[in-house]
């Protein structure tokens, strides 16, 4: 027999209790808290939500819940804008099997208008709606981690070989400002690897060529241009508004530099290097992992390690070490998945062999040892044979 819509509400009312906005309140301050299912649509539950609430709207309630809530003994409760798609929601949720589900009487409205506490969320544009609409499927991403990705800032160090794929990856995923620090101009010979660049940017500073190419991609975020040569006397003032480091330098002086200056603001580096047909990638963390220096206390003697303008790289190399390190910076922002922090993913293209190898803490080390004996800043240019102006950038990679 056909029942009205009025007789359905009725049915859910007699099968699923209400608890009022003060039950509710008392209940989430208790020991065995409830989970709090919030079943408007999105769109309104972007507006502002209890804090701790599931978004789990109506019409996927039947195909989310289970895998969101396994335990079907719980305590759950639902609630909408006015208590009604609630009732019903509990109904359906009865059916499934869950066995303590209630709603709360007169929704959301009834409980920011009783002046309890409430929280909104980041507020996207639609535009940011659809283009990160992929992200938001994922449930370790969705709309808060893509929140945290919109709001973070990265420094890229080098816009070449490493920081192209790095860049442009971490620009179309969304994260919100990215710094960008070389002080070289795109060469011919650039365009076989570094593929931020294109060929009619020859001769036109790096920095300048790359923040065309990446809001070109993502008009939504913000490039800063830092067109200069990192050193001791700038190095501190630059890293400080980033939250994390990604180190595409293809030199020593700088990747000990970056190492040091990380280590002293306690900032992620998120590290990579590439020579001919192999490559690496890790996270060094301070005071979660190794350093730089654990593993090299010193720069090697001028000319024991040729960079790629002496031996050369195979073009895709860099895409391939500088997506690990774009993906090891997404992971930290959302923290999600185990980042490379004290392990070192190589890379050996011909044989395509992939190892991972552990990293240790030096106890001796002299920047993050117990008893370290770096304490302040060192510029290497002179002990590693590198000329102090001109020649290579020291945040060029590759």
């Amino acid at each position: 027999m056909a029942r009205t819509f009025q007789e359905i509400v009725d049915d859910a009312r007699r099968q699923v209790p209400e608890l009022s906005v003060d039950e509710v309140e008392k209940a989430l301050a208790g020991a065995a808290a409830p989970a709090l299912v919030d079943v408007r649509e999105k769109e309104e539950y972007r507006t502002g939500h209890l804090a701790a609430s599931l978004s789990i709207p109506r019409g996927f309630l039947e195909m989310q819940v289970e895998g969101k809530l396994p335990d079907k003994d719980q305590p759950i409760v639902a609630y909408c804008q006015s208590g009604t798609r609630s009732l019903l929601a509990g109904m359906v949720l009865k059916e499934m099997g869950y066995t303590n589900v209630t709603s709360m009487a007169g929704g959301y409205g009834a409980w920011k208008g009783a002046g309890k506490d409430w929280k909104q969320d980041f507020q996207f544009t639609a535009d940011q709606l659809e283009r990160y609409s992929r992200h938001f499927l994922l449930g370790e991403v969705g709309e808060e981690g893509q929140a945290k990705l919109l709001q973070a800032k990265v420094l890229c160090l080098g816009a070449g070989g490493l920081g192209s794929p790095v860049a442009l990856y971490l620009a179309a995923a969304g994260v919100g400002t990215i710094g960008l620090v070389d002080n070289d101009v795109v060469d011919m010979s650039n365009l076989q690897r570094q593929i931020i660049h294109t060929n009619d940017r020859v001769g036109v500073a790096k920095t300048e060529s790359a923040k065309l190419t990446l809001n070109a991609l993502n008009p939504d975020i913000n490039i800063v241009e830092h067109r200069t040569r990192l050193d001791s006397s700038n190095v501190m003032k630059i890293f400080k508004d980033y939250d994390l480091i990604v180190d595409g330098c293809d030199n020593f002086p700088t990747r000990y530099l970056v190492n040091d200056a990380c280590v002293m603001l306690g900032k992620p580096n998120v590290h990579g290097s590439i020579f001919q047909f192999e490559g690496q990638a890790t996270v060094f963390s301070p005071g979660e992992g190794p350093c730089y220096r654990c593993q090299f206390p010193e720069p090697p003697p001028p000319g024991m390690a040729p960079s790629c303008q002496e031996a050369g790289v195979l073009g895709v190399l860099p895409g391939l070490v500088g997506c690990i390190q774009a993906l090891e910076a997404m992971k930290l922002i959302l923290g999600i998945g185990e980042p490379l922090i004290g392990r070192l993913a190589h890379v050996e293209t011909l044989g395509m062999n992939i190892r991972i190898f552990k990293l240790r803490r030096d106890p001796k080390c002299p920047m993050c040892g117990d008893n370290p004996t770096i304490t302040e800043l060192i510029d290497y240019e002179e002990f590693c044979g590198l000329r102090s102006g001109g020649g290579e950038s020291s945040a060029d990679a590759a």
